[in-house]
C-alpha cells in the first residue's frame, strides 16, 4: 500500500508560498518528507513487482523470512538479530517480530499452510504452543527466490556510493527515531491527591 498518492510532488517554491498561509508549514521539511515518502513507494513498488512475479506477498515473504532465522542461523543477522541463533516461532512471536496483529499472523500463517510454505506442529512439551516451522517448499522457494530480491534491492540503491549509503542510513536511523518518538505512548496523567 502507497504512502503517498500524489503523482506529482510540489515544488519548493509551493511550498514556499503555502507557508504564507500556513506559518507551520516548514518548506524544506516538507519537501524531504515528501520526497522520502515517494522514494519509499517506488523502492517498495520496485520489490512488490518481484515478489509478484513470483506470486508471494510483502506479509508472507516477511513471514518466511522469519521463519528462515530459525532453518538457517547465518539468516539471523540478516533478520535483524544480534547473534545467530534461531528466530520467532510461535504465532504470536512472530506477530510481535513482525510488527502485526495476532489476528493478521493468523491469516498470514494461514495461507502460507494453505500453500504448503508452512506447518503448525504442537510443541513436545507444552501442547497448548504451537509452532510454526518452515517447509521443504518454503526453503527451496528462498533458496530460489533470494538472489534475484537482492538484485532488485542493490539495484534499487545501486546510484549512492557506499559512502552516500552510510550517510544515508545514519540520516534515516535519525529520522526512525524521531518518529519512533513521536509515536510513544503518551503516559497519562495522575493526579495526586492532597494528604
Amino acid at each position: 500500500m502507497p504512502n503517498l498518492l500524489l503523482k506529482h510532488l510540489p515544488p519548493l517554491s509551493c511550498l514556499q508560498e503555502s507557508a504564507q498561509v500556513f506559518p507551520e508549514l516548514d518548506p524544506t521539511a516538507t519537501e524531504a518528507f515528501l520526497h522520502l515518502l515517494r522514494a519509499s513507494d517506488d523502492a517498495f513498488a520496485a520489490t512488490e513487482k518481484y515478489l509478484t512475479s513470483h506470486n508471494i506477498t510483502q506479509g508472507r515473504f516477511c513471514v518466511m523470512m522469519l521463519l528462515w532465522r530459525g532453518v538457517r542461523p547465518d539468516a539471523a543477522k540478516l533478520m535483524g538479530s544480534d547473534t545467530c541463533t534461531g528466530g520467532p516461532r510461535t504465532p504470536a512471536e512472530l506477530a510481535d517480530a513482525a510488527g502485526v496483529t495476532r489476528a493478521t499472523m493468523t491469516g498470514l500463517i494461514d495461507t502460507l499452510e494453505r500453500d504448503g510454505f508452512v506447518k503448525r506442529e504442537p510443541d513436545p512439551v507444552d501442547r497448548r504452543v504451537v509452532s510454526v516451522l518452515l517447509t521443504e517448499k518454503a526453503e527451496q522457494f528462498l533458496s530460489d527466490f533470494l538472489p534475484g530480491h537482492f538484485k532488485v534491492t542493490a539495484s534499487v540503491m545501486s546510484l549512492l556510493d557506499e559512502s552516500e549509503r552510510e550517510t544515508f542510513v545514519k540520516l534515516l536511523m535519525k529520522i526512525q527515531a524521531r518518529a519512533a518518538e513521536l509515536n510513544a505512548p503518551v503516559a497519562p496523567l495522575v493526579e495526586t491527591q492532597p494528604v
